[in-house]
């Protein structure tokens, strides 16, 4: 793998932007710091997807959101109307919770139909989707057969967390889950890449995207190693 610029490090962000008790303020500081920084995508509150993409507009920055968030126990169509209204609002990217009751209790059919759901409504606006296991809670094998569900239902990512989980993204997560998934869906991590050495680290496994509120910091720290 070619040794990467600080333009390729930022592309890998999704800054993050659901802390419950951000303001209005706050989230408008947010999307200007991302597109000073030229992330990938602002993962920002439902309610503020229109602001987001409206202010991101002219930049290269997607607007994401979350579907489900944070326990993915909604009722699929619940999840499939969110996920509506966030595409009208302008999301081009949604990170989606699998219903992780389901997960434990071996219901499988349920798992896949519910990330069909979401994934299709998506698909049909030219939208991806990121699914989220939420790790801290699974075995080796919930994870093993998420990763297989969504290949088959053609998701466009794995997603290892939410962030607000005891644990969030671990090497041994990221690897398994680059290890499980065919070559159509990429790998998020969330929680836990909050260096220059850890986004390091976990792109040479093969993750393509990172959820991360300390995107500056990392981003600073890669300029002040790259340079430029």
């Amino acid at each position: 793998m070619p040794a990467p610029t600080l333009a390729d490090l930022a592309k890998m962000f999704d800054h993050s932007l659901l802390q419950p008790q951000l303001t209005d303020a706050d989230l408008d500081r947010g999307l200007a710091l991302a597109a000073e920084y030229n992330v990938a995508s602002v993962c920002i509150k439902p309610y503020a997807v229109k602001r987001a993409a409206k202010l991101l507009a002219g930049t290269t920055v997607e607007a994401s959101t979350v579907i489900g968030f944070p326990h993915g126990g909604n009722h699929t169509a619940v999840k499939v109307l969110e996920s509506e209204l966030a595409l009208a609002d302008g999301a081009t990217e949604l990170d989606m919770v699998v219903n992780i009751g389901k997960v434990l209790s071996g219901e499988w059919n349920y798992v896949a139909n519910d990330i069909r759901a979401v994934v299709e409504t998506a698909h049909k606006v030219v939208a991806k989707v990121k699914v989220i296991f939420e790790n801290a809670f699974l075995k080796e094998e919930h994870k093993r057969e998420l990763c297989r569900i969504c290949g088959e239902v053609r998701a466009d990512w794995v997603k290892t967390s939410t962030g607000y989980a005891e644990t969030g993204a671990t090497i041994e997560d990221l690897k398994l889950m680059r290890e499980c998934s065919p070559s159509w869906v990429q790998v998020k991590a969330a929680g836990g890449v909050r260096t220059y050495e850890k986004l390091l680290e976990v792109r040479a496994i093969g993750v393509s995207r990172v959820g991360a509120t300390a995107t500056k910091v990392i981003l600073d720290e890669a300029k002040a190693k790259l340079g430029g």
